[in-house]
């Protein structure tokens, strides 16, 4: 499965962060991990780079030029009001060569393999569920028919918080990811067409039905979007926010579900466009699931992708990410990473998260979410760090038997074909989040980005660090060290989000 959300990780000190990753500024870093040996392209092969330049239209008309007149290149799109222009090449100098053409800062390739082959962030395999029949709907008064089994709605008072500002349809929440299903009954009534596109090839398709998923199997999409903005139709689940618009931006290859930077560029930029106030991430950037400073193809990577985010955060939109899967503390000295690249032959390296980064997770003003199951507590799977997670939410945990029907601890939401399954992962944590600021822009909406992730923080409920020792399966081992102080800690940054704090305040 792509890399939705088995996600992992966060920044470190805010400022060293926004200076390491400065948009025209990014530099070498000292003392960063050695990246992954970089396959070379063979001579014929086609890759896919970003070459990010001085913004002007002069400059980028220039390198525009460069690129069309090197033989086996050509320009698949240029953003000129941030300086980044997706090319593809046959040479395998071509990185190198354009990085010498006047006015580029810098370039790289954005995947190790050619045109073939990920990262979402839910765990394990998907278990779905019989659709309530069409005379059951209705049937339960104001809750959904399959509300008794969404504990996460009951956790964060969204059921009650519906009740008083299920959120506005001014509100548009984008799903960055694998496709939406709008003809899920569910989601039908929420679905912005507008605001939708498939992003995959860095180049924007809005043609009706770019933006649904390939296939079935690519559900990860539908899932998030049904924890977002379900419909309260009787038919069968709710959303955090099920009066708010939901729009797909669909970035996922539809062969290897590779989320690449190209396709992730074009996706913010379109979301800052067309006027999108929340994103919802549940991913990491193919095809390294950290991205090193001193390697020049990753700092490309890096330097774009911040580029596209920061143009739609100034244009209004607040970006929330998930944290990752791989219960890693995010605050510390160094991780093992043995899966980038992922799109080749991966290489075990160790590297230190301050330097080589997760992203979109890691750049600056994003919200970082861990996971949080049925009692509360930390998944077990949920990445975490002091002062790099932001805030927490549901995302399930399969081990912890939830109060209801079912008992099924996972997350309950809807899939393509008018279907539902329960998922679990940082990636459904996300779209609760995302959720809840939507909520927060629907009762202040002249709030923007910056204030919104102030107000998320604010209404947030926070546990604080558990007393005993973090052992979820009970072996003897501690599994996570939660550090920091009730208010801010490293499992729930400023705590788990509140929706019916969210519309009351």
């Amino acid at each position: 499965m792509t890399h939705l959300r088995s996600r992992r990780r966060r920044l470190l000190a805010p400022l060293g962060l926004a200076l390491a990753v400065s948009a025209a500024t990014l530099g070498a870093v000292p003392g960063a991990a050695t990246a992954a040996p970089q396959k070379a392209a063979a001579e014929g092969d086609t890759l896919s780079y970003v070459v990010n330049t001085r913004t002007g239209h002069h400059t980028v008309e220039a390198v525009k030029k460069a690129i069309e007149t090197s033989e086996g290149s050509s320009v698949v799109a240029a953003y000129e009001r941030i300086g980044v222009i997706v090319a593809h090449s046959t040479d395998p100098r071509f990185a190198e060569r354009i990085r010498g053409v006047r006015g580029v800062q810098t370039a790289g390739a954005s995947r190790t393999a050619p045109f073939e082959a990920a990262g979402t962030t839910e765990v394990g395999a998907p278990e779905y569920v019989e659709a309530p029949k069409a005379s059951a709907r209705s049937a339960k008064g104001d809750a959904e028919p399959l509300e008794a089994d969404q504990w996460d709605l009951r956790a964060i008072g969204a059921d009650k918080a519906a009740k008083i500002n299920p959120g506005s349809s001014k509100v548009t929440v984008g799903v960055i990811d694998t496709g939406v299903d709008d003809t899920h009954p569910d989601l039908a009534p929420n679905f912005s067409a507008s605001q939708s596109a498939s992003c995959v090839g860095g180049k924007a398709d809005t043609s009706p039905g770019a933006w649904r998923p390939h296939n079935a199997e690519h559900y990860h999409g539908t899932h998030v979007a049904g924890e977002i903005a379900a419909a309260r139709n009787g038919v069968g689940v709710a959303g955090v926010a099920p009066g708010v618009q939901v729009a797909s931006i669909k970035v996922a290859d539809p062969q290897t579900e590779l989320f690449t930077p190209e396709s992730v560029v074009c996706a913010f930029v379109f979301a800052g466009d067309k006027g999108i106030d929340v994103t919802n991430n549940s991913y990491y950037v193919d095809p390294w699931m950290y991205n090193c400073l001193d390697d020049p193809d990753q700092k490309a990577i890096v330097d774009a992708v911040n580029r596209a985010q920061r143009y739609a955060h100034r244009k209004g939109t607040l970006h929330v990410a998930s944290a990752g899967n791989s219960n890693h503390d995010l605050a510390s000295d160094e991780i093992l990473d043995d899966s980038s690249p992922n799109d080749s032959t991966p290489v075990e390296r160790t590297i230190d998260p301050s330097e080589c980064l997760d992203i979109p997770t890691q750049l600056p003003g994003v919200v970082t979410v861990s996971a949080t199951g049925p009692t509360e507590a930390k998944s077990y799977y949920s990445t975490y760090g002091k002062g790099i997670v932001d805030v927490a939410g549901p995302g399930g945990d399969g081990n912890v038997p939830a109060d209801t029907p079912s008992k099924n601890g996972r997350i309950l939401s809807t899939m393509p074909d008018g279907e539902y399954g329960y998922l679990q992962g940082t990636s459904m944590a996300a779209p609760h989040v995302a959720a809840v600021a939507a909520l927060i822009k629907s009762t202040h909406p002249k709030a923007g980005p910056t204030a919104l992730q102030a107000l998320l923080k604010l209404q947030a409920d926070n546990p604080g660090c558990p007393s005993e020792p973090y052992d979820p399966d009970g072996d003897g081992t501690v599994d996570a060290v939660c550090e920091g102080a009730e208010r801010v800690n490293g499992f729930y940054g400023f705590g788990i989000v509140d929706a019916l704090d969210a519309v009351r305040r």
